[in-house]
């Protein structure tokens, strides 16, 4: 007898998934069994089902093949959503498997009935219910192509009574991705070569669009004598080996990167949908190519958008391009990079304690291997990440950059040590993420994954205190009591360290690196570290000095004179409108 089940399995081997995260559950038994009995998939267990979305993204992202998740009935399938609109909104293929009530009692007020077909709609490409055993075979495979096309989340919800039936559906065939070339109309690469010709400021901003185009890129940027800058999704794609970066823009950027592309003339967007207006230009002409028509224009006025991959449209536009060009502005902002970069490290050179987290963050670049993963979660960690680790080709660099959810850093971690078993993982989380999710350091164990967590304990929400900081709000509710994380970890089963000198964190991190099997660095680190955005706007200096005085009146004189000792004054200043990190 092959059960639909059975089929299931089959079909996801076949297509080459290894492994489904999830949670196990009544409603998905007959899932469960038939992967016990089939023994060619593996059933990688979590304790939340919010980890077991995360940790098939951050696969999906690595490997880009389908990465699947499951949950049962009701509140099981239900926590898999934050991890779904994270790979929904990075753009990456996962399937997820959403148990259900038994078919006869949707709409009775069941228990634990949901409706998944209508919850999961926003954060995927396909949703659909099973209502009888005969379609699921053609709805799995359907799900699984429109992830793989659409690189995006594809939803089977699936009443537990329609695993267990009977199928008599055909051997399960390869579903696969495929891999076209869209290349814009020749007409089209015209009118954008014009514009790009007649500038005289020419910024490249290269996003997560450039994976795989490192030398296409490279070419254009030579051709254009234009600086790069990267977004924070495209940085492990583009800063790597390249002549022409000058850093990031966005919030967590650096001043050379948002400089660059705010006093171009001409922006020629590569891949990329950076968020933020604000970041781009008052007054330039826009070239943007993205394989996504939908998404030109929406940041930015556009006035050539082409259609097509970044590998294929380069080249087709490299030849249309003059080469003969002035390199007075790319000079210009290589050596406002070159001041950025000497602020930015002459803060990790501090040496005071509580451990700043730029030095951490230094060390463990120093220490890491050269084809290490990193995951962060959002808030203060991807803010060191950004601005000090070091890409080179072969590490990866995983976060919710999109989403922005908190403690996505150890459930990521999860899926690419699962994916890639000797492989360095290391998971740079916050302490509020970590405790979060802290039950996951149990599945680190249990599964003695090679998974090194760094946490910055700074004992607050510490990025939610600079927003406060910057829109002139006393910080309130934002404390955390946190207990010895090391010695929790200790007592879960993982090699764990506490580091609260600098000096012994470069040690600290490679006994933990060189540990086979879970391990945890709990750093001390300074709480009021200012992480401030490439240029400070008048409004949040008023914020800030607002912040201040309330702060003296509420009685946290404390609080301001410890943000006066840990922030450097050239970082403030630096920051300002007209002001550079010479002055």
């Amino acid at each position: 007898m092959t059960t639909n089940a059975d089929h299931l399995v089959q079909a996801l081997v076949a297509s080459g998934v290894e492994r489904i995260h999830g949670l196990a559950g009544d409603s998905l038994n007959g899932l469960t069994d038939a992967i016990r009995r089939a023994d060619t998939l593996m059933w990688a267990q979590v304790r939340h089902e919010e980890t077991a979305a995360f940790a098939a993204g951050a696969e999906a992202a690595l490997t880009g093949g389908l990465g699947v998740c499951a949950g049962s009935c009701g509140p099981g399938n239900l926590h898999l959503i934050n991890g779904l609109f994270d790979a929904q909104r990075s753009r990456v293929p996962v399937l997820a498997i959403a148990a259900q009530i038994p078919h006869a009692e949707i709409g009775s007020g069941y228990f634990q009935e949901t409706h998944p077909e209508r919850l999961f709609t926003e954060c995927s490409v396909y949703c659909e219910l099973v209502s009888e055993p005969s379609e699921l075979p053609r709805i799995l495979r359907t799900a699984m192509r429109a992830a793989l096309e659409q690189r995006g989340v594809a939803v089977v919800v699936v009443p537990g009574e329609i695993f267990l039936a009977e199928t008599e559906a055909p051997d399960a065939r390869p579903v696969v991705a495929s891999r076209p070339h869209v290349v814009p109309h020749a007409d089209e690469l015209a009118a954008a070569a014009a514009v790009l010709n007649a500038g005289e400021r020419i910024t490249i901003l290269a996003g997560a669009g450039c994976a795989g185009a490192h030398a296409e890129l490279l070419a254009v940027a030579e051709r254009l004598r234009a600086p790069v800058v990267h977004a924070l999704r495209g940085m492990e794609h583009v800063a790597y080996d390249n002549p022409y970066d000058v850093g990031q823009t966005g919030l967590l950027g650096t001043t050379s990167g948002a400089k660059a592309v705010k006093e171009a003339d001409t922006l020629l967007m590569l891949g990329t949908d950076l968020p933020y207006r604000e970041f781009y230009p008052d007054d330039a002409r826009v070239v943007q190519v993205d394989l996504r028509g939908s998404v030109i224009g929406r940041r930015t006025d556009v006035e050539v958008g082409l259609v097509g991959t970044v590998l294929d449209t380069v080249p087709a536009l490299l030849p249309l391009l003059d080469g003969d060009r002035d390199a007075g502005f790319l000079t210009a902002m290589q050596a406002e990079h070159r001041d950025s970069r000497a602020t930015l490290d002459a803060l990790a050179d501090d040496d005071a304690s509580p451990v700043r987290p730029e030095r951490t963050t230094v060390a463990l670049d120093r220490v890491a291997a050269d084809d290490a993963v990193f995951t962060t979660d959002v808030g203060s960690p991807v803010v060191w990440a950004a601005r000090y680790l070091t890409m080179n080709g072969r590490r990866r660099l995983l976060g919710s950059f999109v989403h922005g959810s908190m403690a996505g850093a150890v459930p990521q971690a999860i899926g690419a040590a699962r994916a890639f078993p000797g492989r360095q993982v290391v998971a740079l989380a916050g302490d509020g993420g970590l405790t979060m999710m802290m039950g996951e350091l149990l599945t680190l164990v249990q599964d003695d994954l090679d998974v090194t967590v760094l946490v910055y304990n700074n004992a607050a929400y510490s990025f939610v205190e600079l927003e406060m900081k910057a829109a002139g709000v006393v910080t309130f509710g934002t404390e955390l009591d946190n207990p010895d994380l090391a010695a929790i970890a200790t007592a879960a089963g993982l090699f764990a360290r506490r580091v609260e000198d600098p000096a012994d964190l470069e040690e600290a991190l490679g006994a933990a690196l060189a540990h086979r099997g879970p391990a945890l660095v709990d750093v001390s680190t300074a709480r009021h570290v200012l992480a401030l955005p490439p240029s400070v706007t008048a409004e949040q200096v008023k914020g800030f000095a607002l912040y201040g005085i309330r702060t003296v009146l509420a009685g946290g004189a404390g609080e301001l004179l410890d943000v006066a000792r840990t922030n450097v004054v050239r970082q403030v200043l630096s920051h300002l409108p007209g002001r550079s990190a010479s002055d």
